[in-house]
């Protein structure tokens, strides 16, 4: 039996051509790239929905069920676009890491190595300094992944990073120092109250309480 098995394998082989083999690959790429997307989230609970209606609509095919199979043909396009609609976070993500593969990304983008490294050394300057006034601050460096949606949302500054600059904007009580920095290659490109158009970062009255609250009081030491 198993020798019989073997000789069957072999005959399927020798009938599937190459491209038979890359469709497969690529299907079976698509899907695992999927679930891992999926996985942790409550997509993952929506996805076993999705799959039980689907055996469903298959059952009302096989069995020829009218009234189903007419329900399951006229709400097709309502169910894609609620796919759409459910899992928009998930696809953001998929396109974004689709973005990143082998770096197809990174000419569209303005990453430079040697203005990061630059940016780098300027930070870890104004780091050493604001830490023995025992100041904090927030830098964010942009590289593959683009921030412009962050940045719109504070202070325009475009200006080349400096260890002087950054003292500057985190200095305590200054109008951009209870936020963050945007930093793309050697420049500064936006601070203040970077992605702070939400809720969380008002008071009662509507006053802006910002992102660091507490950072720059002076702590006891130990």
């Amino acid at each position: 039996m198993i020798q019989q098995f073997w000789v069957q394998l072999v005959e399927v082989i020798r009938h599937v051509s190459p491209i038979e083999v890359v469709d497969v690959a690529v299907v079976a790429f698509v899907l695992y790239q999927l679930l891992r997307l999926l996985r942790g989230t409550q997509g993952t609970q929506i996805l076993v929905g999705l799959i039980l209606l689907a055996v469903v609509g298959v059952i009302s095919t096989t069995f020829n069920l009218i009234l189903l199979s007419w329900l399951f043909r006229n709400a097709t396009f309502f169910i894609v676009i609620a796919v759409i609609v459910i899992f928009q976070a998930e696809l953001r993500r998929a396109f974004d890491q689709l973005g990143r593969i082998g770096h197809i990304g990174r000419p569209l983008s303005r990453f430079n190595t040697r203005q990061y490294n630059e940016a780098i050394s300027e930070s870890i300057r104004a780091a050493e300094r604001l830490s023995a006034k025992r100041t904090g601050a927030l830098i964010a460096f942009e590289r593959e992944v683009g921030l412009e949606d962050y940045a719109a949302t504070g202070v325009r500054i475009n200006g080349d990073i400096s260890a002087e600059m950054l003292q500057s904007i985190f200095y305590p009580n200054s109008p951009l120092h209870d936020g963050a920095v945007i930093v793309r290659g050697n420049q500064v490109v936006a601070a203040g109250r970077i992605g702070c158009a939400r809720p969380r970062c008002l008071g009662r009255d509507g006053e802006h309480l910002g992102d660091r609250r507490g950072q720059d009081q002076p702590q006891p030491r130990p």
